[in-house]
């Protein structure tokens, strides 16, 4: 009998081909065993058997798939069919690329420093935006069955990030000069966001609320512009200005409602990013240092940022100095590597001071190093069913060396509070655990196009935290309306726990008779908040979003049930 790989020898090449005449003639050969002529249960691989279009992946010659069981062991439509064709159809006319990769920078990009954002140094790398793995082989992806898993080196090219304006440019007449630009290594992106919010019942005082951020970016590839292989240079400067809706009309302080305005309010051109950039090592290897927001790249996940409340990391990480929070900046440096394709790992070390300081962001001089923050970040990314669909698991731990005031001591008095056991001094740890999985893929092959579940948990050290834990968990989908395929609907639940010590000060301060601060309606517990939205893709560079709060207990208090707030975002790319 003649064996499957004797009828088709080009089968030992990893190409398309190969794997399609593979397993046809697997499938003959089984046919003859059982004396069947066809095969009933099967679906017939052959050359007309619908797999993804290989224009939308980056293939190389050199990229080894995983190191699967032989073919007679394995499902034939997990591991030859490819994505469902209507599954990776692309909407039409969509400026949207077909691996996903849009042009950088843009305002698409819902964090910015989450991949490395940079072409590869490596012209012969099969991933050009992702990096390369150090070990060819899978890690906790390889103990999943083989139906379930399909990882292949070339899933890898796609950047990580869920669109958060429309895609493309408002101004197209312009495009031709950006393309100019572009290929002599400089790229650029001018947005316009703005946030309305009305408190519609509960709260204290019903009306409307606006803010705004104007975000100019910029990159300068310096491989284009002085021959510096995998170097470059990232900036980004931003105009905010508005009133909030929290403060003035619901009562909360402790979680921003509208994260347009916060911290770098009403400041004209506040500095935010100001990093280099290197590629090295073939590819496998990133590291960018100088002034970032730790938050756009520990603890954070595209999809958090396309919500109002929670971008771009959940709210008990950002209320933490040592987690420098989007636009607030700081020095530091961030190394990433992925050791096996499924997963990455990132460390990093940054300077440490209050969130108030500096809120231009241009007087580094004036800001007062408290400490240094080390954070280290693990991520699982397994791609599953034969449609890719792509999961992120992260767990992630930071320490910081900043010597904090107890808790105690924020509402009672300092010279009482000393006196109380326990309450010294001490650093804060902080600990995240979050995770996203597509479970449907719709609209294309890259990683917006589908719908996911999502969930998280955050914990911060009680002693030195107001809000100690959160967590989260929701969903974000595409397609919801037939034929609206790049819109996006996403709805996501919350709930914040105020720390024991910050609870215990305010307890203590009642006993006493003194007050809890103006902004303080009680002993705070904890809050829920629920929120829902939905983007409307209406033309190439204009998002519209209707957007839906509910808050429960704001203020972590009971003095205030609840509140009910409705309102739109806009977000122009211009």
């Amino acid at each position: 009998m003649i064996s499957p790989r004797q009828r088709c020898p080009a089968a030992r090449r990893a190409s398309l081909r190969a794997h399609l005449c593979f397993a046809s003639a697997l499938m003959g050969v089984l046919a003859l065993k059982t004396g069947v002529a066809s095969v009933a249960h099967a679906v017939p691989i052959t050359a007309q058997t619908p797999v993804a279009p290989v224009s939308d992946t980056i293939i190389s010659p050199n990229s080894k798939a995983r190191a699967n069981p032989p073919m007679s062991a394995r499902p034939v439509d997990a591991e030859a069919m490819g994505p469902e064709p209507s599954a990776i159809r692309r909407p039409p006319n969509t400026p949207i690329p077909p691996s996903g990769v849009p042009e950088l920078p843009s305002s698409g990009f819902a964090t910015m420093d989450f991949t490395p954002l940079m072409p590869s140094e490596d012209k012969k790398s099969p991933h050009q935006i992702e990096l390369d793995a150090l070990l060819p082989s899978e890690g906790p992806s390889g103990l999943l069955p083989p139906r379930l898993d399909a990882l292949r080196d070339t899933d890898l090219n796609d950047p990580y990030y869920v669109p958060t304006a429309g895609a493309g440019h408002l101004l197209r007449a312009i495009d031709p000069m950006r393309e100019w630009l572009r290929k002599r290594g400089f790229t650029f992106s001018f947005s316009y966001k703005g946030e309305a919010m009305g408190l519609m019942s509960g709260g204290l005082e019903k009306g409307m609320s606006y803010v705004h951020e104007l975000t100019l970016q910029a990159i300068f590839d310096l491989q284009k512009m002085a021959g510096l292989n995998g170097w470059s240079v990232h900036t980004l400067v931003m105009e905010r200005a508005g009133k909030a809706i929290q403060n003035g009309r619901v009562g909360e302080y402790y979680v921003a409602l509208q994260e347009v305005y916060s911290l770098s309010g009403n400041v004209a051109a506040h500095l935010v990013d100001f990093y280099a950039e290197k590629k090295m090592m073939q590819n496998r290897l990133d590291l960018i240092f100088g002034r970032m927001s730790l938050t756009h790249v520990f603890a954070t996940s595209p999809l958090l940022c396309s919500f109002m409340v929670t971008c771009s990391a959940p709210v008990g990480l950002k209320q933490n100095p040592a987690m420098s929070v989007y636009p607030k900046a700081t020095w530091g440096g961030r190394l990433r590597f992925r050791p096996t394709r499924d997963t990455a790992v990132q460390v990093g070390a940054y300077s440490v001071s209050a969130l108030t300081d500096n809120p231009s962001g241009w007087s580094w001089g004036a800001e007062n190093t408290t400490g240094l923050s080390l954070p280290i970040e693990f991520t699982w990314q397994p791609f599953l069913t034969r449609n890719r669909l792509p999961g992120h698991y992260v767990i992630g731990y930071a320490h910081d060396t900043t010597r904090y005031a107890d808790k105690i001591s924020s509402v009672y008095p300092k010279k009482l509070a000393d006196r109380l056991p326990g309450t010294r001094s001490a650093p804060a740890d902080m600990m995240w655990v979050e995770a996203d999985q597509m479970m449907y893929r719709l609209g294309g092959r890259n990683m917006m196009a589908g719908g996911y579940l999502m969930a998280g948990y955050v914990h911060t050290t009680p002693h030195v935290a107001n809000i100690s834990d959160q967590a989260y968990g929701g969903f974000s989908m595409v397609g919801m309306i037939p034929g609206r395929i790049t819109d996006r609907f996403g709805v996501l639940y919350s709930w914040y726990h105020v720390s024991q010590r910050r609870r215990l000060s305010q307890e203590l301060a009642q006993e006493a008779g003194l007050p809890l601060g103006s902004s303080i309606h009680g002993i705070q517990n904890n809050s829920h908040i629920i929120e829902a939205y939905y983007g409307i893709d209406a033309f190439p560079g204009i998002l519209i979003q209707p957007e839906f709060q509910y808050m429960i207990h704001p203020g972590e208090t009971h003095r205030i049930p609840n509140a009910v707030m409705a309102g739109l975002k806009l977000i122009a790319n211009l």
